[in-house]
């Protein structure tokens, strides 16, 4: 069963999220910088994106300026990140379309309805919230979203082979205490607690073992942070059918 955050529920981990995001402790910039790039070579026609946990669409307000969207979709559980949503989506002239629901459900009903299809689709640290089962099962309706060419772009948490869920967010937060040194003690507890209850990473090795059980030909990792924590992945979709070609990695 699902509970909506309350609003000082919300104000409180959103102020925090953000003091993450203005110290970069994530590799934000970095990060959607070299996703804004993609975009602009990957689609140099008008493109539709579906945003899975799109949060407040900060970031990837910045990632798709000057690019060829013509539709976005975003979804997340949070209505009040979803209204910040809506203004930073408006500085981008294209469709636009915010759901507020859990995405996993939504995509679910969107693979059903075979109403929609999308050039990209994009998810940014909320995959790993899933699990493995459900990871496994919104791969498949990823595959059947997507139009032919298209692509799936996770920026996520990402386990080394071998690395035990335990052993990788111990490792995880040794960067967290180390380095963000601007939160607060409380801050940081509530990073840990929120790490130790709710991240379930997978190894690049299963999420490409995944691609090839799901029908993505190419998986790219262009983006590996310094800690080798997280990384950006795409999972390529293919009208010519091949077997399954890893990228740089």
């Amino acid at each position: 069963m699902k509970t909506e955050q309350s609003p000082n529920l919300f104000e409180s981990q959103w102020q925090l999220y953000q003091k993450i995001l203005t110290n970069n402790y994530m590799q934000h910039r970095e990060i959607y910088g070299i996703l804004h790039a993609f975009l602009v070579s990957y689609f140099p026609t008008p493109f539709s994106i579906l945003d899975l946990g799109c949060g407040d669409a900060s970031f990837t307000a910045q990632a798709l300026a000057n690019t060829r969207i013509a539709s976005y979709k975003g979804i997340d559980l949070s209505e009040p990140a979803l209204e910040i949503a809506r203004d930073n989506i408006n500085s981008i002239p294209c469709e636009q379309t915010l759901i507020q629901g859990d995405f996993f459900e939504v995509v679910s009903e969107l693979a059903q309805n075979q109403q929609d299809s999308f050039d990209g689709i994009f998810s940014s640290f909320a995959f790993h919230h899933l699990s493995f089962e459900q990871k496994d099962s919104i791969m498949a309706k990823l595959s059947h979203l997507l139009k032919p060419d298209g692509v799936f772009i996770l920026i996520d948490m990402v386990s080394t082979d071998g690395e035990t869920r335990d052993t990788y967010l111990r490792r995880y937060l040794e960067g967290v205490y180390q380095d963000w040194a601007q939160l607060t003690p409380e801050e940081v507890s509530m990073v840990e607690g929120h790490i130790l209850s709710s991240d379930f990473p997978e190894t690049q090795t299963t999420l490409q073992s995944l691609a090839h059980k799901h029908d993505f030909n190419r998986v790219e990792c262009l983006y590996r942070d310094p800690l080798n924590t997280s990384q950006v992945l795409c999972f390529y979709k293919s009208s010519a059918k091949s077997p399954l070609q890893l990228g740089a990695v």
